[in-house]
């Protein structure tokens, strides 16, 4: 047991969320176009906190007894994954760029939202990630440094979604560039394909 368990939370929730992701690319995507970033942040913090505090509680023993939520959550996030790796696709192909004085057709703050749930709650990595492995690590610490420790890990994850979020307007001026933004969808679209496949191929053994 750590005689830090606070620290250690704080260090390994970072060592796990600064990652790419499709939770942090649609995160910095809204951050870059400064659009719903508040809305966005907000679900993804609350979400990872909710998630964190349930592997802390024991939630992460329960999963493992039912693989076949993970099956579906596999199956759902695919199809998800694939669905905005298309949009993204279509977007890095088009002739139009980011300009940002006239922005681009704007997201309502619902699809924003809806998006944002959707890629924490149907992705398992985050289930993984947080339920079962942060949740076994909390439960070496003890019966009440585990809470410390979950608390720890969820201040980490809120500190990366604000700094990812409304950081991320400062690379406005070079996204301005049509080319860029272009690029940045193309990765996008990579990611989302690459991540839906890497969900699939567990279910084919």
């Amino acid at each position: 047991m750590t005689n830090f368990p606070f620290i250690s939370g704080l260090a390994t929730g970072l060592s796990l969320i600064v990652a790419i992701g499709a939770q942090n690319a649609f995160v910095l995507r809204q951050g870059i176009r400064k659009e719903h970033v508040g809305i966005t942040v907000l679900i993804c913090l609350v979400s990872d906190a909710v998630l964190i505090f349930a592997g802390v509680a024991g939630l992460g023993a329960l999963l493992a007894l039912a693989p076949w939520f993970l099956d579906v959550a596999r199956i759902g996030g695919a199809s998800f994954l694939l669905v905005y790796a298309f949009f993204a696709a279509r977007r890095a192909f088009s002739p139009r760029g980011m300009d940002t004085n006239a922005a681009l057709t704007p997201t309502p703050r619902r699809s924003a939202a809806l998006t944002a749930l959707a890629l924490t709650w149907l992705n398992p990595h985050v289930y993984l990630d947080t339920v079962i492995l942060l949740g076994s690590i909390a439960a070496a610490q003890g019966s009440s440094g585990r809470w410390v420790f979950g608390t720890g890990a969820a201040l980490a994850s809120m500190l990366w979604f604000i700094g990812l979020g409304f950081g991320a307007r400062y690379l406005r001026g070079f996204f301005a560039s049509p080319r860029s933004w272009r690029i940045l969808d193309a990765v996008i679209a990579s990611l989302m394909a690459l991540l839906a496949v890497s969900l699939l191929l567990p279910l084919f053994g």
